[in-house]
């Protein structure tokens, strides 16, 4: 499960910069959370679901990562890599207004019991744990479907924020246009 090479590079946490992509090995200077949302995109990309790092969500959260599945659905992914990051966390709930499935992904060495709580809404959440080089799916996330206009609107979103990601990649120069 864990530690697989020569897996293509997916996204990283923000936009990332040259010496931050490698070819899978010797990944030493990724930060915690960068390692788990590189493992579980790679991941979604074998699944078919393409997530971008760090969306901004319309009630001023930020998802660490939001992706769409082949079936045009919106998963949301809150990586935590710290006990107290968890246990402290309030604002969650906020993102299932914004995903048909949301998920925690941790990395291997973080306790994963407090998820099962009732605070933590384990009938609403699935459950990911992942290192930097893959991850696995503990506790499939059930599907909450949004309303068709919602997803609709999310879906474009996400679009718009990939494109201009992408287009900013390419020429810095454009990164003061079209911020929503």
């Amino acid at each position: 499960m864990f530690h697989q090479q020569g897996m293509a590079q997916t996204a990283q946490i923000g936009i990332p910069k040259a010496e931050q992509i490698t070819s899978g090995t010797g990944d030493t200077h990724l930060t915690g959370a960068q390692s788990v949302a590189r493992g579980i995109s790679r991941l979604f990309g074998r699944n078919g679901i393409w997530c971008i790092p760090e969306m901004s969500l319309r009630n001023g959260r930020r998802a660490d990562l939001m992706g769409i599945d082949p079936k045009g659905q919106i998963i949301i992914v809150e990586i935590k890599v710290a006990r107290a990051d968890l246990l402290g966390d309030q604002k969650w709930p906020e993102y299932l207004d914004y995903c048909d499935r949301f998920y925690w992904g941790l990395p291997p060495e973080m306790d994963p019991t407090p998820l099962g709580t009732e605070g933590f809404q384990p009938e609403n959440c699935g459950l990911i744990i992942a290192d930097a080089y893959d991850a696995e799916i503990l506790r499939p996330a059930p599907s909450r479907p949004l309303a068709a206009a919602r997803r609709k609107v999310e879906v474009e979103r996400l679009a718009r924020t990939a494109l201009r990601r992408q287009v900013v990649a390419q020429d810095p120069a454009c990164s003061a246009w079209g911020l929503e």
